[in-house]
């Protein structure tokens, strides 16, 4: 397929996008169900304009999904305001912790003893899918700085935190395979312990934290001291803070991941600190509207109070960057989702039925309901997390990048096929049930 031939191709699908957004946001399903229609038609299935496996991209996509997934761990910091002790925190640490790491090892499980894969690919298997996507998640997921709703704050920092905290697992699947055992050697598993978990998690949070926090307040104190009025380098800010928090991490043996999403939540809060006096983000205390696609610069009105320009000048930053992320963001979810329907010809697997019902039915909601007590979440907040877990960009990626350290044919055509085919289903079950829950959801609080 021509680069010519996919420039057209992606300009019909934002074209029909464009046209259409008024029927299309009455719909009941998510636009990644459409996007992943539409990679159908121009696949195999349908117009045969794609005619590659995964084996043919795998090298790239992983760079793709990868700079996908930093986008979103960053804006998804962004928006998550309240201090790190807060209750709504809580909930986010068990769901990405003894939530996430039980249900890799259920669905170890389930696909060593159900499907018959050797240990090492059923790990492998399991760790891809098991964290939920920060992606694909947008729509329960918080959706600005103000939100603290305690159901959405969960989920939001549970995206946030266990594509890095699956991470370590997916490295130790792969020296599993490697060594063609249930256990690696011993000196390796101490040195996975010891430095991809005990190191590289806590490193790569403090490192993005401190990074984003200590940037957000320069570039704060620099733009009230000098009443800049015009902005128009927030979204180098950006991107500068996305790749060096991850670049600095992969320096120093950190998890790129954890240190992107904390880099967003360390400039969030030094946001907090202009806005003290007040619960709502600078944002939306009258400063800047979101500038629209396109336009150039944000004019700022600073006022006659030297008080206030910090806060004016946080709240201008803010609303560039979450603009600028959440459109980076969509790009790069159409291409990535009508990309994966394209390649389900290649790699749809009847097997990931069972494994996906497994996961979203059974493994996954029983832990969120025995690892989370009733004061972090109630049971009711517990049942519909259990099952708002989205799989999608994140497992792309790290099945790009399994594949890219020395997979053998077998484990990697299986790997690629399950993986592929319930991250499709995920999309198609979570897409399809979404809105109709969410509306349940808010029925159900306002009671």
């Amino acid at each position: 397929m021509s680069f010519s031939l996919w420039l057209l191709v992606l300009g019909t699908l934002l074209l029909i996008l464009a046209l259409a957004s008024a029927y299309l946001r009455l719909l009941p399903v998510s636009s990644s169900v459409l996007y992943l229609a539409f990679g159908l038609v121009v696949g195999p299935f349908g117009l045969e304009l794609w005619q590659l496996g995964l084996g043919h991209i795998s090298l790239w996509l992983e760079h793709l999904a990868e700079v996908a997934v930093l986008v979103s761990l960053f804006i998804g910091g962004l928006k998550l305001r309240l201090p790190l002790r807060a209750m709504e925190w809580r909930a986010a640490w068990l769901l990405a912790g003894p939530v996430l790491v039980g249900t890799i090892l259920g669905m170890t499980l389930v696909g060593h003893l159900w499907l018959g894969l050797d240990w090492g690919l059923a790990l492998l298997v399991a760790a891809i899918l098991s964290p939920t996507d920060p992606v694909l998640a947008s729509l329960v997921q918080v959706s600005r700085a103000g939100d603290v709703d305690r159901l959405r704050y969960a989920i939001s920092g549970e995206a946030g935190f266990n594509d890095g905290i699956a991470f370590p697992f997916v490295v130790l699947a792969l020296l599993l395979i490697a060594d063609q055992s249930a256990l690696p050697p011993t000196g390796d598993l101490l040195r996975w312990l010891l430095v991809d978990v005990l190191w590289a998690i806590p490193a790569g949070l403090l490192l993005g934290y401190w990074l984003g926090r200590g940037t957000g307040r320069l570039v704060i104190y620099l733009r009230a001291r000098h009443t800049d009025t015009v902005v128009t380098a927030n979204d180098f800010l950006a991107l500068a803070l996305i790749a060096l928090s991850y670049a600095c991490a992969e320096f120093i043996g950190a998890w790129g991941f954890l240190a992107t999403f904390a880099a967003g939540l360390g400039l969030r809060h030094a946001e907090v600190e202009t806005s003290s006096h007040t619960d709502e983000p600078a944002e939306e205390s009258g400063n800047p509207e979101p500038r629209e696609e396109g336009q150039a610069n944000v004019l700022v009105e600073f006022g006659s109070d030297p008080e206030e320009h910090p806060q004016i000048a946080a709240g201008a930053l803010m609303a560039d960057i979450l603009s600028f992320g959440g459109l980076l963001e969509r790009i790069l979810e159409i291409l990535l989702v009508t990309l994966l329907g394209a390649l389900l010809f290649y790699h749809w697997d009847w097997r990931a039925l069972p494994l996906a019902l497994a996961l979203f039915c059974l493994v996954r909601p029983a832990m969120v309901v025995l690892l989370i007590r009733n004061r972090q979440l109630p049971l009711g907040h517990r049942l519909f997390v259990g099952w708002f877990g989205i799989r999608g960009i994140g497992s792309l990626y790290y099945l790009s990048y399994a594949l890219n350290h020395d997979l053998s044919p077998l484990a990697a055509s299986e790997a690629s096929d399950l993986v592929l085919s319930v991250v499709a289903l995920s999309i198609l079950f979570h897409g399809l049930s979404t809105q109709p829950l969410l509306n349940l959801y808010e029925r159900f609080e306002r009671r």
